[in-house]
């Protein structure tokens, strides 16, 4: 049986549905493959975080702007939970401050440095002994991931007439036919949103791409008693080696050089420790990052415990009881760059590589994608 439509997106992770969304702004009739019963790749296993203050400046931190934006729609329209908590980098060494202070001057308009006491009014979850500074920026939200992607599915099928096919891979595409379990569709443009299974469709494509993948860990805790709430997002001074607007800063190599002789496992592991908070209160801990093509199933205890150690030195939150651990993977590219925007043959576009930024950068990169085909 053969149907039509204007657009296919393969994937329902929020790359594919901020796709999907944009088409359907644009008027096209817009079909969506998920081969999942429901989106559970990278965009259901992150820290619900729009992170802007992590993303380059130039247009890259205009897209996480976008996408902000987006996400604040989108949540008034449908009740999903999406707080503008802001995030405050903490810095107990003179070394962080003097990052903290170049980024404020060079870096995104939105931070600040904060004395101590300042901070202290943004938020009570941290440690303030020791606390030399900290780097306030209000831009940050949170929101849970374990929904949002399903309430955005939601909200494309109501109110843009999306239609999505979950439980359905796509087994091939030539255009301008697309071949699922369900026959035939054919189609004008389709956008291969793919995430960290390019292997499937395209692979001598993704074997040329300067791509990998990156397995992260991760734990939530239980909810925290009487209503205790973390406030900003919380991070450290290993967050500015992470992130690659820190990467301007002249002081981040003394930074570095510091880390690697007191912290050397945290470099090895890519460890460095976001806290932030769902809905129901339970706090996400994390992460660590180790890149291959080739993603180690089992995951390290070691590595959890690294983070917990070194959360619990900041962190001043009433209960730090783990009820889950678990670890994602996405894509990342090697060259640098914050995205992989191919196109393989006519009407075929592939959209992948957003790094750990797809919740942050997805909606302003297909935005970009739409336009200008």
């Amino acid at each position: 049986m053969q149907q039509q439509a204007d657009c296919a997106v393969v994937g329902a992770g929020i790359v594919g549905l901020a796709t999907a969304y944009h088409l359907a702004l644009k008027g096209k009739k817009v079909i969506v493959f998920e081969r999942n019963a429901r989106a559970t790749g990278a965009s259901y296993r992150n820290f619900g975080l729009v992170w802007t203050i992590g993303q380059q400046a130039g247009h890259i931190y205009e897209r996480a702007l976008y996408g902000r934006g987006i996400w604040k729609n989108i949540a008034a329209r449908t009740g999903l939970s999406c707080e503008e908590t802001g995030s405050l980098h903490l810095g107990y060494h003179d070394d962080e401050v003097s990052v903290m202070e170049e980024f404020a001057r060079i870096g995104s308009a939105h931070c600040e440095v904060l004395s101590p006491a300042a901070a202290a009014q943004k938020s009570g979850a941290f440690q303030p002994k020791g606390l030399k500074a900290a780097l306030w920026s209000p831009m940050e939200m949170m929101l849970d991931p374990r929904v949002a992607s399903a309430t955005i599915a939601a909200f494309l099928q109501s109110e843009h007439q999306v239609d999505i096919h979950f439980n359905t891979a796509v087994n091939g595409i030539s255009m301008p036919f697309i071949e699922t379990k369900q026959g035939k569709w054919k189609v004008e443009q389709v956008f291969v949103c793919s995430g960290q299974d390019f292997e499937t469709l395209y692979p001598s494509v993704f074997e040329a791409a300067p791509i990998t993948r990156c397995k992260l860990q991760m734990m939530r805790t239980v909810a925290q008693p009487g209503n205790w709430k973390l406030g900003p997002a919380l991070s450290t001074g290993l967050s500015m080696l992470h992130y690659a607007s820190f990467s301007q800063c002249p002081s981040l190599p003394e930074l570095r050089k510091r880390i690697e002789s007191t912290l050397p496992e945290y470099l090895q592991y890519g460890i460095h420790l976001l806290v932030s908070q769902n809905g129901a209160g339970e706090l996400s801990l994390g992460d660590s990052h180790e890149y291959g093509r080739e993603v180690d199933p089992f995951d390290k205890e070691h590595i959890n415990q690294l983070i917990l150690q070194y959360i619990q030195t900041f962190l001043l939150a009433p209960s730090f009881t783990i009820q889950e651990r678990w670890h994602g993977v996405y894509p990342k590219l090697t060259n640098g760059e914050t995205d992989l925007v191919l196109r393989p043959g006519p009407g075929v576009t592939i959209l992948n590589g957003l790094g750990g930024a797809g919740m942050t950068l997805s909606f302003g990169l297909a935005r970009d994608v739409v336009a200008a085909l």
